[in-house]
């Protein structure tokens, strides 16, 4: 039996190399495997829980999925599309928030942190977006989703709808209950500018973050930049973890080389941080620029792109329009 891998993306544009190695690269790996069947989504509904400009929102979508085609994900193995375009998706989130409780969703972390102190100006949609991530994923009977370590929780709050779901209408295992899928080698991304800080596009400063179509003369420039402190290069991995910004760099490195973190600590132990940084920036090059090029070259052929989410929209629709049907039966519409 193949693995059903489902994941999904926000279109915020402009992604960067913590999106990159975070998930896009592992996603890659997945559509270049022959026992998965895999479908990309980007989670254009989700993006609306927060104030988006039209015009902005569609450029953002046509663009992340131009990256996806030009980090390697091919769009005849894959299904990619976005969510919006299948109406399953907001049916099926309504009929699963009925299934859902409250107290589940005031248990979830991530919308503490996104409402902030003021909960109560906070959308509705941003508090009941898990519910709606459970239906994007449970209408593909996914088996596996790739999940960070900011999405276990909304994972966990899936599998509990879909249990709920199968035993309240007593339909043993209709909804898959969906395993997570962790990348067993991988350093979180952090801000090149602070090492306790996650990479992201909101940071005012564009010297924290490699974007995947920055030049090659922005990402030396970035590189160089970058901030490290004023010891030599590390010798061993204790010494590295006590280190944010250093820990930051070579955790890059060995993501990108996909070499262990203690033979890059024996290769540049004890020298200048500039000779790592060269090493560093060659490798980010080497990989990044044929990616920033292609997306370039993509975003030029929007009919290209716009046929790509139209296919990818029919297959999503055909597999999702069975599965809405069959609910509506178990639920007697």
């Amino acid at each position: 039996m193949k693995k059903i891998i489902f994941s999904g993306v926000q279109p915020t544009g402009n992604l960067h190399l913590g999106n990159y190695l975070g998930a896009i690269k592992n996603f890659v790996k997945l559509n270049n495997d022959d026992n998965n069947n895999c479908i990309f989504c980007v989670v254009d509904l989700h993006a609306i829980t927060t104030k988006q400009i039209p015009k902005e929102l569609k450029e953002n979508t046509l663009e992340t999925i131009a990256t996806f085609i030009a980090c390697g994900i091919d769009p005849k193995k894959s299904i990619l599309f976005n969510q919006s375009q299948v109406p399953a998706h907001s049916e099926t989130a309504w009929i699963l928030s009925c299934v859902a409780r409250m107290g589940w969703l005031n248990r979830m972390t991530q919308f503490k942190e996104k409402a902030g102190k003021d909960k109560e100006k906070a959308s509705i949609g941003l508090y009941s977006y898990p519910v709606l991530m459970a239906a994007d994923i449970l209408l593909y009977d996914a088996s596996h989703v790739p999940v960070g370590d900011d999405q276990k929780q909304h994972l966990e709050l899936c599998r509990d709808i879909a249990q709920k779901f199968n035993k309240d209408f007593n339909v043993e295992e209709f909804f898959k209950v969906p395993e997570p899928l962790i990348q067993k080698e991988f350093s979180r991304i952090m801000s090149l500018k602070d090492g306790q800080k996650k990479m992201s596009k909101s940071e005012l400063s564009d010297l924290s973050r490699i974007n995947l179509t920055d030049t090659k003369d922005q990402i030396v420039n970035k590189i160089k930049k970058a901030k490290t402190d004023t010891l030599p290069m590390p010798s061993s991995i204790d010494e590295l973890r006590k280190r944010p910004e250093v820990n930051n760099l070579i955790g890059i490195y060995s993501s990108l080389s996909e070499e262990s973190l203690e033979k890059i600590i024996n290769t540049f132990s004890g020298k200048n941080f500039s000779e790592f940084k060269d090493f560093l920036s060659q490798l980010l090059v080497d990989c990044l620029d044929p990616i920033s090029n292609e997306i370039k070259k993509l975003k030029d052929d929007k009919e290209y792109l716009n046929q790509i989410l139209s296919d990818g929209s029919k297959k999503a629709n055909e597999i999702a329009s069975k599965k809405i049907k069959k609910i509506h039966e178990i639920v007697g519409f």
